[in-house]
């Protein structure tokens, strides 16, 4: 459950903190005015800010500092000025100030607006994730979009990240961000590692470089076309990520979706393998993302695939992430019908609910650029950004207490 700051007026705030603690949340402040909120966001650390829509308590400068640590704003208006004013800062997860409880419960805890993460386990205490593959079952459930975006996150966080196209079947990631892929970057250091010249320097040499104001990370493109696959063989994949893993803190693999055993087609058992490249990088993963989409047919892929991948991966290497989660494929209350999906028919109890944004990713699309960039405050992103920190990386060393520190320097200067 979240922890939750108010900045409310008394009535609201009286009428809406009893169902929410109700519901399991945690109350960490009860303030006035944006001000107080932006001096104590560092202490009171809180997953969900709640405040009035109007000037008082809801400001560009709340609302940027909350996007640079990863906190979600949710704003409740009284009036149709106090919408215009949260329309006009950026703010779009908004509900009217009179809407039941049981509504801005509903927000919280994973409404339409809010995305949702079942059942996701604690924090990882150390030992971070170094190789992280992405995979997906045929139909573009957003394997290259999580991807990329599960590197923008990670390299946010201050880590020096490589997203790799691993795709046989064509890349998809140097569209996606604007970059030229008229020579394939992971083919190229997979044809190095092949010779073992691949090293720190040629690595750098490759890469090609996305960068933005607080995300920058080195990307590896893929296949131009789907017949250079030959270049990808297991041998070579699995030397070009050994060498990333020990140039970066994280390496994020775009992977093919196919797990089908090319050997048996064929009776040449040395003949190169259309799927190697998959096969290797799983076997090199620290974590496999496992991604479908939030529609029947899509879910029903996912559960086929999944069967299949666990062959191949330890179920507990595996985190499920279901992408599109909407009512207009699933019909009411789509979050819970997603969950016992997975659970009747694949006994999974862990996964993480991805929201539809379709305005979100088409804006990254059209300016290719990551949703930090095109859309910092979409649920998409939020919904990435907190997978990311509950999943992937360890959790932060506890932070002195401000009274300590201010207790040493006054120490030094009177003693």
């Amino acid at each position: 459950m979240s922890r939750l700051a108010f900045a409310l007026d008394p009535s609201t705030e009286d009428r809406l903190v009893a169902d929410l603690v109700e519901h399991g949340h945690t109350v960490v402040a009860r303030l006035v005015g944006w001000r107080d909120l932006l001096d104590s966001l560092d202490v009171l650390a809180p997953d969900v800010v709640i405040v009035g829509t109007g000037r008082g308590t809801l400001s560009a400068e709340l609302l940027e500092a909350c996007d640079e640590r990863g906190i979600r704003l949710v704003g409740l208006a009284g009036d149709d000025a106090e919408r215009a004013h949260a329309a006009q800062l950026g703010l779009h997860e908004v509900a009217d100030r009179s809407a039941p409880s049981a509504e801005v419960a509903a927000l919280v805890n994973g409404g339409v607006l809010v995305p949702t993460r079942v059942g996701a386990p604690e924090r990882r205490a150390s030992g971070a994730t170094s190789v992280i593959v992405v995979w997906g079952p045929a139909g573009a459930p957003g394997r290259t979009t999580l991807a990329i975006n599960l590197a923008a996150e990670i390299a946010a966080a201050g880590h020096r990240v490589a997203l790799v196209d691993a795709d046989p079947y064509g890349g998809a990631i140097a569209p996606s961000l604007g970059l030229l892929d008229e020579t394939p970057g992971f083919a190229a250091a997979c044809r190095l590692a092949g010779s073992d010249a691949l090293d720190r320097a040629e690595l750098e040499r490759i890469a090609q470089r996305y960068s933005a104001p607080r995300a920058s990370f080195d990307v590896f493109t893929g296949l131009v076309g789907p017949s250079r696959w030959p270049e990808l063989s297991r041998e070579r994949v699995t030397a070009a990520i050994g060498v990333m893993r020990a140039w970066a803190e994280y390496v994020v693999i775009d992977a093919g979706f196919s797990l089908e055993h090319d050997e048996e087609l064929t009776s040449d058992q040395f003949a190169p393998r259309r799927n190697a490249a998959t096969f290797a990088a799983l076997a090199a993963a620290d974590r496999v993302v496992a991604v479908g989409l939030a529609d029947p047919v899509g879910l029903s892929r996912l559960l086929r695939g999944h069967g299949d991948l666990v062959e191949f991966v330890e179920p507990e290497r595996i985190d499920i992430v279901v992408n599109r989660v909407r009512t207009s494929a699933l019909g009411i209350d789509a979050h819970a019908q997603v969950r016992q999906t997975l659970r009747r028919f694949a006994g999974l109890g862990d996964a993480t609910l991805l929201p539809h944004d379709g305005k979100a990713t088409d804006a990254a699309i059209l300016t290719a650029r990551t949703l930090r960039d095109a859309a910092s405050r979409s649920p998409l992103r939020a919904a990435i950004h907190d997978y990311v920190l509950a999943n992937l990386l360890p959790a932060p060393e506890p932070a002195r207490r401000r009274g300590f520190a201010f207790s040493a320097v006054r120490r030094a200067a009177t003693g």
